[in-house]
């Protein structure tokens, strides 16, 4: 009976801090996100409702094959991406040192979020069961800070042009030209 008990309140507790992990779906609102940069900044969720769009795309390990893979495509397609008005951004569950390590290797020209706790990788529910590693997941998240779209089978190597390409099937605005 106390052990049903004490179940109950660490599934309520779990719940409230949103370590459930339940994946928000399309058109939810974003969970509210704050975490440190490969670049010695912190982002927030709040930082961008009704400024630009935001992608988050999530990958398991750092200097990692897939993972280099994804990244180097996100930086080789920045020209791309950055015709949009939106902010873009890798993330992964390792820690800012490693990170900006892991950024640094390969020049990136965007940051990498940081979230060594797990806890906004479960907010996105995208924490592995048993492991703080995030799943290969990316969230595309409009200016009214709800979820325009969600992309679980992302291949590494295309991912920066598929995004691009996602980005104007969205009709994600586009920067205008000063």
């Amino acid at each position: 009976m106390l052990r049903n008990a004490m179940c109950l309140v660490l599934v309520g507790l779990c719940a409230a801090y949103g370590y459930a992990g339940e994946m928000p779906k399309v058109g939810d609102k974003v969970p509210e996100f704050e975490m440190s940069g490969s670049d010695g900044k912190t982002y927030s969720a709040k930082d961008f409702i009704g400024k630009q769009a935001v992608i988050i795309a999530w990958f398991p390990r750092a200097f990692t094959g897939g993972c280099t893979k994804q990244c180097k495509s996100m930086k080789e397609s920045g020209e791309l991406l950055k015709k949009f008005d939106v902010a873009y951004f890798t993330a992964s569950t390792d820690s800012v040192k490693k990170n900006a390590e892991f950024a640094q290797s390969l020049d990136l020209d965007y940051p990498i979020l940081c979230d060594p706790t797990g806890k906004n990788a479960a907010l996105f529910g995208v924490l592995r069961e048993g492991r703080n590693a995030a799943a290969r997941v990316t969230f595309v998240i409009g200016k009214n800070g709800k979820v325009l779209a969600i992309e679980d089978k992302v291949k590494t190597e295309s991912h920066g042009e598929d995004l691009a390409n996602l980005l104007g099937q969205l009709e994600v605005e586009v920067k205008s030209k000063k």
